[in-house]
């Protein structure tokens, strides 16, 4: 007990006289916010309580769970006595301890560490509701016992878990019956979440690890679902409910959480030591630096340099922007491949996850809407509904890579919609209503409809995706393969990269990822006038080719001008330069080109039409269902319904030929405009 004493006493000598290196003593002007904002809490930073005494830091550490409470008790009669009225709004304060040096992975948590104060690292993956729990209790003996009231624990120490009543009463020392007086016990906020290892850090093959926690008082919803988090606290056995004879052998534990940092900053995961960063700085001298990066994406994969550069602006990405009325504008570039089997797709995207310096991994098939969301979850004990964090807010801030995005259901792919503009997820279940950030690139794959890609069909034909979802994505690249004179150089690269040969030259991978971190996380390019001027008039032109006839298609959109300004950003990014030139305004407005040219054709006339992409049908397909239409409504105003061989006749005097309106009259058919009255006799809707 004596010793218990001595940290007491010796944590208040700590609060009022440490002093920091500008010789301020930080804690005493803590401790009078506290007291003038009625707060509960004082965070300590544990480096240093170190600095002023270690064997008061050993003993925080070791017997946590009597020290700091203890600590806790002699603060608040410390602030009592400078304060009188504090005691009578606040009852409790805490000592919420930060920077703790045994920082512990989950995976790596083992029997040693019960009882002591440790420090953890993960994501917030679920977190119950808030509930109350009893801390202290009042109780009145019943008649025939004394009636008196008293309170228990009468040691001082709180409650635990499972209430244990008295087996005498210690006014009058006899057994009895015990009445609970609610209104007079002690109630604390009290909430249970689970912390799950970060993606990145989960050796290849092994299920991630988790770790329940209790957050109490002032420190509930402190966090949601989603959240990097670094939590300090005392890892305890886990209490069940008590078998009938005997008790249990085997445990599980959960930490009681002492204090919560969440972690704003983005890619803090990646360690940039000083001799990485003079590297980076180095490598960014380098005038062929962009080229270097893409050829350094996949470099085991043959040609395909589009592709890779692509794949180097995702990972680079855009600046977000936040508008003075909150609102608030994507940097992330989202790209989609498509092709042919066996055009290393796959291994280009597990290259992005691998190098990104925060990603999260999924295919389509094994995806669900509430898996790469969120998902409302019932806890087995208590039946309570709690939210459970998916793929892409675990990848927000970072990069969310779907591979056969193809093989999704509809009604699950609709759930990435909102993450794709807006980067958020939205979810209403069970009476939960929440909003979780899903700030995340999304680089996606996935196989044509029919095998391989069909160069006469437009893209919405020859992809199972719609086009709401195609219309979100900034760059969509067609991988088809075909043979040419580049197989002899195709087959002795792939043969060289088995042999171990062909690889040298290129950026390491462990490099490329600090590069890419680095220029996320310090480079924020401004677009120059130069750049702007650049972009402004090959945007203008393109729509003035649009609007030169009334039978033009629409050429690009102004979602295609906030993507060309990300992509301009992601190249400035790439040199790690502050702000876009002009060069990578051109450079943007290239690979914007190779885009519209390949994927926003127009099959039928030839002419590039942003429409294939945005709607899933171009102009002309648009204009000849018009005009169809037109057709089956004259004819059936006159007669009962339009037959198929009239309105061929009737098309053909306004040059369309059979087999185009056979297939519009299908078309319209099953998205439900017309319907067949009679066989081969239509009317519309």
């Amino acid at each position: 007990m004596e010793k218990q004493i001595d940290i007491g006493d010796s944590f208040i000598d700590f609060i009022t006289s440490f002093t920091d290196r500008r010789g301020e003593r930080k804690y005493v002007e803590k401790i009078n916010k506290m007291i003038g904002y009625r707060n509960k809490s004082i965070e300590v930073d544990f480096n240093d309580v170190l600095s002023y005494s270690e064997d008061l830091a050993n003993v925080m550490i070791v017997d946590a769970k009597h020290a700091i409470p203890l600590a806790e008790r002699k603060l608040f009669d410390h602030i009592a006595e400078i304060d009188p009225d504090y005691q009578l709004e606040v009852n409790k304060v805490h000592v919420r301890l930060v920077n703790v040096p045994r920082s512990i992975q989950l995976r790596k948590i083992r029997s040693d560490d019960i009882n002591k104060l440790i420090s953890v690292e993960g994501i917030l993956v679920r977190a119950t509701p808030v509930k109350e729990r009893v801390v202290r209790i009042w109780l009145q003996h019943i008649p025939p016992g004394c009636g008196e009231e008293f309170e228990w624990p009468a040691d001082g120490e709180e409650l635990q878990e499972t209430i244990e009543m008295p087996a005498m009463c210690p006014k009058c020392g006899k057994p009895g019956q015990f009445k609970w007086i609610k209104e007079k016990s002690e109630i604390v906020d009290w909430q249970k979440v689970v912390i799950q290892e970060k993606p990145e850090e989960i050796p290849a093959g092994q299920l991630p690890r988790q770790l329940e926690a209790i957050l109490e008082d002032d420190l509930v919803d402190s966090a949601r679902p989603g959240d990097r988090i670094k939590m300090v606290g005392v890892l305890e056995i886990k209490e069940d409910s008590p078998i009938k004879r005997g008790i249990r052998s085997v445990f599980d534990f959960h930490m009681k959480v002492n204090s919560v940092e969440i972690s704003q900053k983005v890619l803090d995961e990646v360690m940039i030591s000083k001799e990485d960063e003079e590297k980076i700085k180095d490598l960014a001298k380098d005038p062929w630096i962009k080229e270097r990066i893409i050829s350094s994406i996949s470099p085991s994969i043959y040609g395909h340099y589009e592709i890779k550069e692509a794949v180097a602006l995702a990972l680079f990405g855009g600046v977000p922007k936040v508008m003075q009325d909150g609102t608030r504008i994507r940097g992330d570039i989202h790209l989609l491949i498509i092709g042919d089997p066996g055009t290393a797709k796959s291994q280009t995207l597990q290259f992005a996850a691998r190098v990104a310096p925060r990603s999260v991994y999924t295919t389509g098939k094994g995806s669900t809407a509430a898996g790469l969301t969120a998902a409302v979850v019932r806890e087995k004990n208590t039946g309570d509904y709690y939210l459970e964090a998916g793929a892409l807010v675990l990848a927000d801030g970072g990069i969310a890579v779907i591979d056969e995005i193809d093989k999704m259901r509809d009604e699950d792919r609709v759930a990435i919609h909102e993450a794709m503009e807006q980067q958020t997820v939205s979810i209403a279940k069970a009476g939960i209503v929440a909003k979780l950030n899903a700030r995340a690139t999304i680089i996606a794959a996935g196989n044509p409809k029919l095998g391989r890609y069909i160069s006469e069909r437009s893209i919405s034909d020859n992809i199972n995706l719609q086009p709401t979802i195609l219309s979100r994505f900034d760059l969509i690249f067609i991988l088809i393969d075909k043979p040419s004179d580049n197989d002899k150089l195709l087959a002795d690269y792939i043969l060289n990269v088995h042999r171990g040969q062909g690889l040298e030259g290129f950026i390491d991978i462990d490099m490329l990822k600090k590069y890419i971190a680095y220029a996320r996380k310090y480079v924020t390019p401004v677009v120059s006038d130069e750049a702007k001027e650049l972009i402004q008039s090959f945007f203008v032109e393109m729509r003035k080719k649009s609007s030169e006839s009334p039978d033009s298609p629409i050429l690009i959109t102004p979602r295609q001008l906030e993507a060309l300004i990300r992509m301009s950003e992601a190249y400035a990014k790439m040199s790690l330069r502050n702000v876009v030139t002009r060069d990578d305004a051109e450079r943007a407005i290239n690979i914007m080109r190779i885009f519209l040219e390949n994927v926003g054709l127009d099959v039928e006339s030839g002419k590039m039409d942003i429409d294939t992409i945005m709607t899933g049908k171009p102009k002309s397909a648009r204009d000849k269902m018009t005009a169809v239409l037109e057709i089956i409504n004259d004819i059936s105003s006159m007669e009962e319904c339009a037959k198929l061989s009239k309105i061929e006749r009737e098309a053909e005097k306004r040059s369309l030929d059979r087999d185009s309106v056979h297939k519009v009259v299908q078309d319209m058919k099953k998205s439900g405009l017309i319907y067949e009255s009679k066989p081969d006799c239509y009317k519309t809707v």
